[in-house]
């Protein structure tokens, strides 16, 4: 039986990464989406955090809930003009819904 070539890291089989940005932040690699309702025509730099990154507690604009440590999330920020005071941190499924509904909390 032929034996599988090891694939890369930070990627998974299939995946396109027509949508990734060629700069990592640290170890994990970003990518660039809309924006949560009212800010849709603005591209954000996307970053994944991993439960086992995630030690502190923050804010979720999307449902104005915590995201508590060891709770797999995203930060994202915009691309154009983001930078550290500008991050969010997201729950991952309200990312995802961003346009179907708009922010609960005012990006402060």
């Amino acid at each position: 039986m032929p034996r599988r070539k090891p694939q890369p890291r930070n990627t998974r089989r299939g995946a396109s990464n027509a949508n990734r940005d060629e700069a990592g932040f640290g170890d994990a690699l970003t990518r660039r989406e809309s924006g949560p309702s009212g800010y849709s025509d603005e591209d954000y730099v996307v970053r994944t955090i991993p439960g086992s990154r995630a030690t502190k507690t923050y804010r979720c604009p999307g449902c104005d809930h915590d995201i508590r440590p060891g709770v797999p999330h995203l930060v994202t920020w915009p691309a154009e003009y983001g930078g550290a005071d500008d991050r969010r941190h997201w729950h991952t499924g309200c990312w995802s819904g961003r346009s179907t509904r708009g922010l609960t909390r005012r990006w402060s």
